[in-house]
């Protein structure tokens, strides 16, 4: 009899089951260009084994949502028509990424796009979306799962959201490539430990040291990898690339064609064969990328403020710093990197509560625990949001200076 899965093998999971229908996604040049973009952008100048790609990181979200499905199912809340729903939401979650992953959004963040707005296009308006309808599902179901926009809170949790199958995935496997040992969770307690009060995503309170640990490893693999200084370092310069070329290529253009030709070397070759004096600025930016001749941090401090400081702050300060250093705007870049502490729910408010059940005398109990209650959490509650100044090597210490000087009285 023939097999309907496939198992592929994996370093973090051991073994993804994927189905025939899920196959015919996956096997879809939509979706293979995943293969393409690197989870984690520039990264790997300073993690050289931070290699992996959306591709993997789908599947691994796919099976960590069928994990967390399954234990809802056993507990009477969700059947199996629902899980292969919420395992295509997981698998398709990250299909409208852009080149060098979350970088390219903040260069599309400009033009009031995201990639959750590629991704609903891609799912809805594809072949991918064809797929879906052909083997009997609900594309549109589907994509308002996987962004956070059901109406069924609970399956927009599972996907993204502070106990989500994404967070779950992407620490630990993040925390595996780049060999920080930040990101140990325990998912498979937290899956196992899921429930549904009035229709939100609960945890069993049992398992709330499990939650605390998994927060602590997200904040650390921010200090200690993705806001780490050189690995921003060489996302400013490709972001500085990006912009600078926008115009040339067209790669902030809402057409859905071009787009998924966009994975991170296209995007680097298209500007380095470009014959376009205009891009010769752009072309320095990506050579100096790819041979690892980064921007130097010269500066770097601790914000309280929840948002990134606006374009004119940054601007000011740039100049600022020019006029005091003698040094020219185009050789400073000012970099404010902010995230939530704890991630923010599926409809990208900040997450003020979690939901813990109990069984109490054959019944089940449930509170809503302000997070702010939980003592390790609590501590590292609020934003992380830092700010710094690069520069070339070169003009190193007259930057370091001006900066310090200027920046010292900033709040």
């Amino acid at each position: 009899m023939k097999k309907s899965y496939l198992d592929i093998i994996d370093p973090i999971h051991d073994f993804i089951r994927v189905y025939d229908h899920e196959l015919e996604i996956i096997d879809n040049p939509i979706f293979q260009r995943l293969r393409r973009i690197r989870q984690l952008s520039g990264a790997h100048l300073t993690y050289p084994s931070a290699q992996h790609t959306r591709f993997e990181h789908s599947l691994g979200v796919m099976h960590i949502a069928n994990q967390a499905g399954n234990a809802l199912k056993e507990k009477g809340v969700l059947k199996s028509d629902d899980i292969e729903i919420l395992r295509l939401a997981g698998l398709l979650h990250d299909l409208g990424h852009g080149p060098f992953s979350h970088l390219f959004e903040e260069v599309i963040k400009q033009k009031k796009f995201s990639h959750e707005d590629f991704g609903k296009n891609l799912i809805l308006r594809s072949e991918i979306g064809d797929t879906l309808s052909k083997n009997g599902f609900d594309k549109l179901l589907i994509s308002k799962i996987a962004f956070g926009e059901s109406k069924f809170q609970y399956l927009n949790e599972i996907v993204s959201g502070y106990l989500s199958a994404d967070m779950m995935d992407y620490l630990l496997r993040d925390g595996y490539f780049t060999g920080a040992e930040h990101a140990r969770i325990d998912h498979k307690r937290l899956t196992q430990s899921l429930d549904v009060h009035k229709k939100k995503l609960a945890l069993e309170k049992s398992a709330l040291y499990s939650f605390e640990s998994m927060m602590h490893s997200r904040y650390q693999m921010f200090k200690a990898v993705y806001f780490h200084k050189t690995v921003r370092s060489a996302e400013v310069m490709l972001l500085e690339a990006l912009r600078l070329s926008d115009d040339e290529f067209g790669f902030t253009s809402f057409n859905i064609k071009e787009f998924v030709k966009l994975t991170d070397e296209y995007i680097l070759s298209l500007i380095l064969s470009s014959r376009s004096p205009k891009l010769n600025r752009a072309k320095k930016f990506v050579e100096d990328y790819q041979n690892r001749k980064l921007l130097k941090c010269v500066y770097e401090r601790i914000l309280t403020s929840k948002i990134p400081l606006k374009k004119a702050k940054t601007d000011e300060i740039r100049s600022l710093i020019s006029k005091k250093s003698k040094v020219d705007e185009k050789e400073i870049f000012i970099d404010s990197s902010v995230t939530p502490s704890i991630p923010l729910a599926p409809s990208k408010k900040e997450s003020k509560q979690i939901i813990l059940v109990a069984d109490e005398n054959g019944k089940t109990q449930a509170q809503e625990l302000a997070i702010s209650k939980i003592p390790l959490v609590s501590a590292i509650s609020g934003f992380m949001n830092i700010l710094r100044v690069y520069t070339p090597q070169e003009s190193r210490k007259k930057v370091e200076i001006a900066a310090k000087s200027i920046l010292s009285e900033l709040n």
